[in-house]
């Protein structure tokens, strides 16, 4: 095992924290956290810590939260600290060269993909949402370029049809924290041992913006579930029924044929509710209405089975 070493770890939501929380419980001394200062969150929009700052405290380690690692300062406060290492994990912030030359062993990230296969922001949604059998997490060194460093270690993971990507998030940082460790016990032969990404291969995770969960009910079914499964909790799928946005928070395709327009509700039942798609049929099993919680198709019909009788129409656009 390689001595105990010093490190500066940076990160920034709960996929990190678990990351650190596993650190700080492990041989190294983490000298100090880097996450993304607080952002206003919630209705009434206060400032809110991130999940490594708040994990930080608790552990009563040093955090710094630059706007930016770009300016002097940052450089200068890093080589004071003497790391070994920095350990960066969803962090959020670009790290320069000049920060990516300060510790002595250079700087590790743990990404969520099996690289070069999605690269960038987004890729534990990216992979559900394409279809993909299997993801992973990946150790890599890091380099200039987006997530493009030398691979020092991967840790596969199936996709089931019940991933969704909170709870792929939950089972990836589980795996990524035990291959980080597994990693530094022995970082100088992993380091040795690197290999070199295949740069024809890589695809790209752009980061999910809102206006992708507006379902399109031309999609097929089998698309639309995928959908819902890789923006659940958020930013979720939802679609209109009249001027109300209704958000699906659990569906799965049907390939059953119909003749019914895309967006109608063909079936109802207590085991969900049918609606026509470009191909095949979604089959709605939880939703949420305005104002209320998730709720069960069965307690959904209850209160709004007039409004959800086959023949009633989801749209993509407000109504009314």
């Amino acid at each position: 095992m390689s001595r105990p070493l010093n490190i500066v770890f940076a990160g920034t939501p709960v996929f990190a924290a678990k990351h650190l929380e596993m650190l700080h419980q492990g041989p190294h001394s983490v000298v100090a956290v880097l996450t993304q200062p607080d952002r206003p969150a919630g209705r009434g929009k206060r400032l809110q810590p991130s999940a490594v700052k708040t994990l930080a405290l608790e552990a009563g380690l040093t955090v710094l939260q630059p706007e930016t690692l770009k300016h002097p300062d940052a450089a200068r406060s890093l080589s004071a600290l003497g790391a070994d290492l920095i350990v960066v994990v969803a962090y959020g912030l670009i790290l320069p060269g000049e920060i990516l030359a300060i510790p002595r062993l250079g700087c590790i990230n743990v990404h969520a993909s099996l690289l070069p296969r999605w690269r960038g922001a987004a890729p534990i949604q990216r992979a559900i949402e394409a279809g993909d059998a299997e993801t992973g997490v990946s150790v890599m060194t890091m380099e200039a370029g987006l997530d493009t460093g030398p691979v020092l270690m991967t840790r596969r993971l199936p996709i089931t049809p019940a991933h969704t990507a909170g709870s792929l998030q939950s089972a990836l940082a589980e795996l990524g924290a035990a291959a980080l460790l597994e990693t530094l016990e022995d970082v100088d032969r992993f380091l040795g041992s690197a290999t070199s990404q295949d740069h024809t291969q890589a695809s790209y995770a752009n980061k999910i913006e809102k206006k992708e969960a507006l379902i399109d009910w031309a999609d097929s079914a089998q698309n639309i579930a995928r959908r819902i499964r890789a923006f659940y909790p958020a930013p979720c799928c939802f679609t209109f029924l009249g001027s109300d946005r209704m958000k699906i928070a659990n569906a799965s395709p049907s390939e059953a044929p119909h003749q019914s327009a895309a967006g109608a509700i063909v079936a109802t039942g207590n085991d969900g509710i049918r609606v026509a798609c470009g191909e095949g049929m979604l089959v709605i099993t939880e939703a949420q209405m305005p104002g209320a919680k998730p709720q069960s198709a069965a307690t959904l019909l209850n209160g709004y089975r007039t409004r959800l009788m086959p023949g009633c129409l989801f749209s993509s656009v407000i109504e009314g």
